[in-house]
């Protein structure tokens, strides 16, 4: 009996961490998301590019919601609230947009690390907003996910799925760069670098996002979580 108890306290002592650790990385996107939008307004330094915001209010809204960066940052902060709210949340549609979430993610954070981070100098509340974006979004995240799932949710159809967001956001943006001029990332910039090269960078990012999406689908269904469904059955 006494241990029963025991467990029983011990799950929710983690099921709550787990919903106060989700929360938190929901806090965290919305400050650096109310922030980049105030600093886009007032005309302050994109964190995203490292540039003053110029140009009708309605373009800079355009541009900053056609980072990569901020919609992948608005998965995280969707599906981290709802986390927060209901744990064990699941489905079909559910599944995609965790994945999105996570993948996108992470993406951004290596992205950022490896290629844009010594391109961009943000200053003031604009490296507040890049904290939050491009270091503890991306791996607070990942930790979140590897420590407390919860597990299982993926599936290699959810997995697929997934990636129609991200060939969308190409699509989108190699259009929208061809009608305005305008690329949010310089490895995409085709006035700058040619088409050809930005087909290559997009294939270089999409092969790793794969490999990314392979490990991360193995690791669901096999590693362990703090927090697991309570029927212990995948639904």
């Amino acid at each position: 009996m006494n241990a029963t108890i025991a467990t029983s306290e011990s799950t929710h002592v983690r099921e709550r961490v787990a919903r106060i650790w989700f929360g938190t990385i929901a806090v965290v996107v919305a400050i650096a998301l109310v922030i980049q939008i105030v600093l886009i307004l007032t005309g302050g330094q994109d964190a995203n590019s490292g540039e003053n915001a110029t140009g009708p209010v309605g373009t800079r809204m355009v541009r900053l919601f056609s980072f990569f960066t901020i919609q992948s940052n608005l998965f995280v902060l969707g599906t981290s609230i709802a986390l927060a709210l209901n744990l064990f949340r699941d489905g079909r549609l559910w599944r995609v947009l965790r994945f999105d979430a996570l993948l996108g993610i992470i993406i951004t954070g290596l992205v950022y690390e490896t290629v844009l981070a010594q391109l961009v100098h943000p200053q003031g509340w604009a490296l507040a907003a890049t904290i939050g974006f491009h270091y503890i979004a991306p791996w607070a995240t990942l930790i979140g996910w590897l420590v407390f799932g919860p597990r299982p949710r993926l599936t290699w159809t959810s997995t697929a799925l997934g990636f129609i967001w991200p060939l969308l956001w190409l699509v989108y943006t190699f259009v929208h760069g061809a009608v305005t001029g305008w690329y949010p990332y310089p490895f995409l910039d085709v006035d700058t670098i040619g088409f050809a090269e930005s087909v290559r960078n997009s294939a270089i990012v999409l092969f790793i996002g794969v490999l990314i999406a392979v490990v991360l689908t193995f690791l669901d269904h096999h590693l362990p979580s703090l927090v697991r469904d309570r029927t212990g059955e995948r639904r």
